[in-house]
């Protein structure tokens, strides 16, 4: 069995698409995932499964039949995610205060190149082929350049988390 890492988007926000974590287990394991795991309320889950390349798309299914709800499902190893965390381009004291818009799809070329060249004030962010790291001078609360702006330029459905976030789950996938 394989370590998983899942990112779920939109759940819990605001009231909307409401789904306890410990529905949420359940729910995992009666998929027949092992050692489920979750992290705060926003749709992080650490798992162990059998290595296959529908695991995102049955639990998108699973989902959408118990909830009623079509939620974007970002799935990563634990490799990927150290990866991510140890190429983070900002210096320490603005990685800890990051946020991650991690990519399901790597963006076409010309739309990373595009999307690179812009800007905005008081934030600072890189983009890779997995990862749109930001920096939010002011707070993210105040950010103009978010998940959806990202989303519409790469051409990738993406899911944010905080540093703190990240690092607790590559912590779980190691428990």
């Amino acid at each position: 069995m394989k370590t998983y890492i899942v990112l779920l988007r939109g759940i819990n926000v605001g009231g909307h698409k409401k789904i306890l974590m410990k529905e949420l287990s359940l729910l995992f394991e009666s998929l027949g995932f092992k050692n489920v795991k979750t992290y705060i309320q926003s749709g992080n889950v650490v798992f162990k499964a059998l290595e296959l390349n529908t695991i995102a798309q049955e639990i998108e299914d699973a989902i959408h039949s118990k909830f009623g709800w079509e939620v974007p499902v970002l799935l990563k190893t634990p490799s990927e995610i150290n990866t991510i965390l140890k190429d983070c381009p900002f210096s320490e004291e603005k990685k800890v205060k990051s946020y991650f818009i991690l990519l399901e799809t790597n963006p076409l070329p010309e739309d990373l190149l595009e999307t690179s060249k812009l800007s905005s004030p008081n934030e600072e962010f890189f983009i890779t082929n997995s990862c749109v790291y930001i920096y939010y001078e002011l707070g993210a609360g105040k950010g103009k350049l978010g998940t959806n702006f990202f989303e519409r330029k790469l051409k990738s459905k993406a899911t944010a988390r905080n540093y703190r976030t990240i690092a607790k789950l590559l912590e779980l996938s190691t428990l």
